[in-house]
């Protein structure tokens, strides 16, 4: 076999390879055989279709995988992805030529650890955190009563029959909807045109949708609503005293603030790590010494469009009725999953001169905990991680927290907690 080498640049690689005629025989033959035994071809029994029909079928796949295996190990370069292969050149009783574009990441110096200096902020609650706490808890605990002998106000609740229509006049009608006066998502203009209504009253009115409305579809448009009330209501909040403390299952009202206060604490404890490690990992991807290889940064950002589509779906949002420019959203993530695939490049590459690893009993500890967070028993957890392939992921994960703590204990850190 004959390679020649051309680096594009420090992480990409093209390699043009000559393969003699026997040896691109007995490979074809070998990988067809594996591929008849498991393909299903129409007309034929499996295992059964000629190798000629195998090799005609199968001929894009059979050479991805022998340009992915001719890449030389001994040159220590070793690819991120699955080889670009183009210009092939295969004819009967001829040498196999193809040219297979790669990227791959050299061996380099991370740089002294020690040099990172990393600023954990204090924590410190202030008691306008521990009071808005508690106000949200009154919120929460809010009851309803009917009002009788006025009309609506701000902060009122309304129970309506509502229709709408847009410029095309087709109505779109909603049954006993409760309205909220001064809730962010009523349109513009809205609350205005309810305040003073009774129940049993009706009312026609429009609004205009400004140009720099957040929702692209009815942005700078008008929209017709009639209104009929049929009930008023506002929230009552509890008095925030010991009894509403006993509600809750606290002994008293100080009991409950010392533990809004301790789970504050708590949040900002866990903020302040996040931020530590953010920044962390903000200078690691300045240590990278070449540009993050094209096809790593592609793939994160393929994941992280898949990741906030299935945000949207959890939010019971289609993403193709969502009106986003998906091109859009795609190019704004290019910067920031450069900079992540850089952080985790120069993590890897202080993990593997580190000698850094996870033993078995870490990942079986690590499963027996989340199978205690998630109520099952460690061996179905297992089962389905084994199923799914998900337990070099958890070794994976556990060595990467492994390699962040490692940089964490050697970077110096300033403030206190």
């Amino acid at each position: 076999m004959k390679t020649e080498f051309v680096d594009v640049n420090e992480t990409r690689k093209n390699v043009r390879v000559e393969i003699p005629q026997d040896v691109v025989a007995a490979e074809i033959d070998r990988v067809a055989r594996d591929y008849s035994r498991r393909a299903k071809i129409p007309g034929f029994r499996p295992g059964k279709a000629p190798a000629r029909v195998i090799k005609q079928r199968f001929k894009d796949q059979i050479l991805h995988d022998v340009a992915h295996d001719l890449i030389p190990r001994e040159r220590g370069v070793e690819a991120v992805d699955t080889p670009d292969v183009r210009d092939v050149t295969l004819e009967e009783g001829q040498p196999l030529t193809f040219t297979a574009s790669f990227d791959t990441v050299p061996s380099f110096d991370p740089g002294e650890l020690s040099t990172i200096a990393l600023n954990r902020p204090r924590v410190d609650i202030a008691e306008e955190a521990v009071d808005g706490a508690l106000q949200r808890l009154r919120e929460r605990s809010a009851r309803f009563e009917p009002i009788e002998g006025r009309g609506l106000d701000h902060g009122d609740t309304a129970v309506v029959d509502l229709e709408r229509r847009d410029a095309s006049g087709k109505p779109d009608s909603h049954h006993d909807v409760p309205i909220e006066l001064g809730a962010k998502a009523n349109p513009p203009g809205f609350d205005e045109q309810l305040l003073g209504l009774t129940a049993g009253a009706t009312k026609s009115f429009t609004v205009h949708f400004p140009e720099d409305y957040p929702i692209g579809e009815l942005a700078n448009s008008d929209m017709s609503y009639t209104v009929a009330v049929k009930g008023l209501k506002r929230r009552v909040l509890p008095e925030l005293d010991d009894e509403f403390a006993k509600d809750l299952g606290v002994e008293s009202l100080d009991a409950l603030r010392a533990r809004v206060r301790e789970d504050l604490e708590h949040e900002a404890r866990h903020a302040a790590e996040r931020d530590v490690r953010g920044e962390l990992m903000k200078q690691l991807a300045t240590r990278l010494p070449f540009d993050a290889p094209d096809s790593l940064v592609e793939r994160e950002v393929d994941r992280r469009v898949e990741e906030f589509a299935h945000r949207l779906m959890d939010q019971q949002i289609d993403p193709r009725q969502a009106g986003i420019d998906w091109n859009a959203f795609r190019e704004s993530q290019h910067e920031v999953a450069r900079e992540s695939v850089a952080a985790a490049l120069v993590l890897q590459e202080v993990t593997r001169r580190e000698r850094i690893d996870v033993t078995g009993d870490e990942v079986d500890r690590e499963v027996e905990r989340y199978a205690e967070r998630t109520g099952r028993t460690t061996a179905a957890v297992r089962a389905a991680l084994e199923k799914e392939g998900g337990l070099s992921r958890v070794a994976a994960g556990l060595r990467r927290e492994k390699s962040i703590d490692f940089v964490m204990s050697r970077a110096t850190i300033a403030g206190n907690s």
